[in-house]
C-alpha cells in the first residue's frame, strides 16, 4: 500500500476541501511503529469550526426538504463505496489505531451495514395519528429534523461509531459537522469521503480535524448547534454537558467499569474465554471491555489458574501480523496511563502476570503492553473502581450471587455487564438485578448489534437517547403535534 506520510488531508467545509486557516498540520502516526506517519491533518482552529457550523446551518433548509428516498440513496451508495474500498480502509485503520487487520475489516463492514440499516429504517420512521371525539378534526404528530448536529467520535472505533451517529442524523434531515478523534482522523476522513463521493450536497456534511481545545467551543457551544452526539471519556462528556446551551440536545456514551460475574456452576473454560475476549479484545481499549471479574469463592482458584495459563499464550504485536491477539495501545498517553495503573495495582493487590511494556525489536518504536491479571482485589482499590481502558483484569472474590450483584453494582458506571452461569434462575435474575444498559448472559461484555439499542446507565451515559437500532433515530428528531380541522 502506498505510504501516505507526505500526503496532507484537508478539511471539508461547505462542499470544498480546504486547508485550516491556521496554516498548520499535525502528523498521524502508527502506534505499532511511530516512525510510520499515516498522514498529515489540519490542525484546525475555532474559525474553521465556526465556518463548518455556518455551512451546515446554510444547507439545512434545502436538505430537510430533500426527498427521503434521495437521502437514502446517498447512504446506500456510500455503503457500497465502503465495501469497494474496504481492504484499503481497513489497512489504514490498523496503521493509525493498532487493532488487528481482521478487526479493522470487520469494522469497515459493520459501518457499511449501519449506513444500509438507516437508509431503510429511516424511510419507515413516521409520526402517529390519535383517535379523538371530533369527527371534523384529525390529530397527528410529525417528526422533524433538529438542524445542525455536531458529531464527535473517539479513536477506538474510528469509523463504526461515527457511522452510527452520522447515518441517522442525515436520513432524518439534519446537517452534520463531524470531528473525528485527533488520533485516528484518517478513518473518519474515509467515511466522510464515501458520503461525499456518494453525492451528499454541499454543506450537509462537514469534516474538520484538530484538537478539541481549539475547536471544541465552536462545535459544542454555538447557538446554531441543535444537537451534540459524543462518545468518549466521562470527564470530556461532563465538560461538554456543562458548556452546552440549555436548548441543545445531548447524547453521550462515556466510560465503563464492566463486570463479568463467574458463578460456581459456570463452565470455567467458557468463562475464561469470555474474560479473554471481553478484557483483551482491542487490547482492552473498548468502552464495553471487561475490567472486573467477580468470581464465586469456591471456584476462584481454579478459574484464576485457567485464566493465567491462557494469558501466557497470548501474543502481542502489530495488527498487521497474523496470529496476534493484542495490538499496541493506540497512543503513548494511553500506554502511560495503563502502565501507571499497573503500578497502582501492584501496590494494592496481588499481581499475577503482565502489565509490562515490551522492548527490543520489533517493539521499540511502538506502544505495546502485555495483558495483566490481578487478584485479591477489593472494592476500595483504584483498579476496581477507575476506568483503565487497557488490557488489565482485576479478579474480585464473591461469596454468592447476591454478593456478586452487590459488588458489580457498586460503581459509578453502568455500561455493560455479563454473567457466566448454567443456572437459568440466575440468568433471569441477573437481567433484572444488574444496573447496566447492556446485559450479556454467557456472552462477552463487548459487542452490540447494528439493529439493537445501545447505551449505558449512571455516569456511563446521559441516559437520554440510545444509539443504534431504530431507537437511534429518536435523538435526531423533534415531535410536532398537529390538530387539523377537516
Amino acid at each position: 500500500m502506498q505510504n501516505l506520510n507526505d500526503q496532507v488531508f484537508r478539511n471539508y467545509i461547505g462542499g470544498q476541501w480546504v486547508d485550516s486557516v491556521s496554516g498548520s498540520t499535525y502528523a498521524n502516526t502508527n502506534p505499532a511503529d511511530t516512525r510510520d506517519i499515516v498522514g498529515r491533518f489540519q490542525d484546525s482552529v475555532e474559525e474553521d469550526a465556526v465556518s463548518a457550523v455556518r455551512a451546515a446551518e446554510a444547507a439545512f433548509a434545502q436538505w430537510r426538504k430533500t426527498p427521503i428516498s434521495k437521502r437514502a440513496a446517498i447512504l446506500l451508495k456510500a455503503a457500497d463505496l465502503l465495501d469497494e474500498r474496504s481492504a484499503a480502509i481497513a489497512e489504514e485503520l490498523t496503521r493509525e489505531e493498532g487493532k488487528s487487520l481482521a478487526l479493522a475489516r470487520g469494522e469497515v463492514q459493520r459501518s457499511a451495514e449501519t449506513l444500509r440499516f438507516y437508509a431503510v429504517e429511516g424511510q419507515t420512521y413516521t409520526g402517529e395519528t390519535f383517535p379523538q371525539d371530533d369527527p371534523d378534526m384529525v390529530v397527528y404528530t410529525q417528526r422533524e429534523p433538529l438542524g445542525v448536529v455536531t458529531v464527535i467520535s473517539p479513536w477506538n472505533f474510528p469509523i463504526s461509531i461515527p457511522s452510527r451517529k452520522i447515518a441517522p442524523a442525515l436520513i432524518t434531515g439534519n446537517t452534520v459537522v463531524f470531528k473525528p478523534s485527533t488520533d485516528t482522523p484518517l478513518s473518519g476522513y474515509r467515511l466522510a469521503e464515501a458520503l461525499i463521493d456518494a453525492g451528499i450536497p454541499a454543506g450537509v456534511l462537514n469534516f474538520i480535524t484538530g484538537r478539541a481545545s481549539r475547536v471544541g467551543k465552536a462545535l459544542t457551544q454555538s447557538p446554531q448547534v441543535r444537537a451534540i452526539t459524543f462518545t468518549g471519556s466521562t470527564g470530556a462528556g461532563e465538560a461538554i454537558h456543562r458548556g452546552a446551551d440549555m436548548t441543545t440536545r445531548l447524547q453521550m456514551e462515556l466510560g465503563g467499569k464492566n463486570p463479568l460475574i463467574v458463578l460456581a456452576d459456570a463452565d470455567l473454560d467458557k468463562a475464561v474465554d469470555l474474560a479473554i475476549k471481553g478484557g483483551y479484545s482491542l487490547s482492552g481499549q473498548a468502552c464495553t471491555g471487561t475490567s472486573r471479574i467477580l468470581v464465586e469463592k469456591s471456584v476462584r482458584e481454579a478459574f484464576t489458574s485457567k485464566l493465567v495459563e491462557r494469558v501466557k499464550s497470548l501474543k502481542v504485536g502489530s495488527g498487521m501480523e497474523k496470529g496476534m491477539d493484542l495490538g499496541p495501545m493506540a497512543t503513548e498517553s494511553q500506554m502511560n496511563t495503563v502502565l501507571e495503573y499497573v503500578a497502582i495495582g501492584k501496590s494494592e493487590a496481588r499481581h499475577l502476570i503482565g502489565g509490562d511494556r515490551l522492548t527490543g525489536e520489533p517493539y521499540d518504536h511502538g506502544y505495546f503492553v502485555t495483558p495483566a491479571v490481578f487478584t485479591d482485589v477489593t472494592q476500595s482499590m483504584r483498579i476496581a473502581r477507575e476506568e483503565i481502558f487497557g488490557p488489565v483484569l482485576a479478579i474480585i472474590e464473591v461469596e454468592n450471587y447476591e454478593d456478586a450483584i452487590e459488588k458489580a453494582n457498586d460503581t459509578e458506571y453502568g455500561l455493560s455487564a455479563a454473567i457466566a452461569t448454567t443456572n437459568p434462575i440466575y440468568a433471569h435474575r441477573f437481567a433484572n438485578d444488574i444496573q447496566s444498559g447492556t446485559v450479556k448472559i454467557n456472552r462477552t461484555t463487548t459487542g452490540n448489534l447494528v439493529n439493537a439499542p445501545f447505551g449505558g446507565l449512571k455516569r456511563s451515559s446521559t441516559s437520554t437517547f440510545r444509539e443504534s437500532g431504530r431507537g437511534g433515530l429518536e435523538f435526531f428528531v423533534q415531535i410536532k403535534t398537529v390538530y387539523r380541522a377537516i
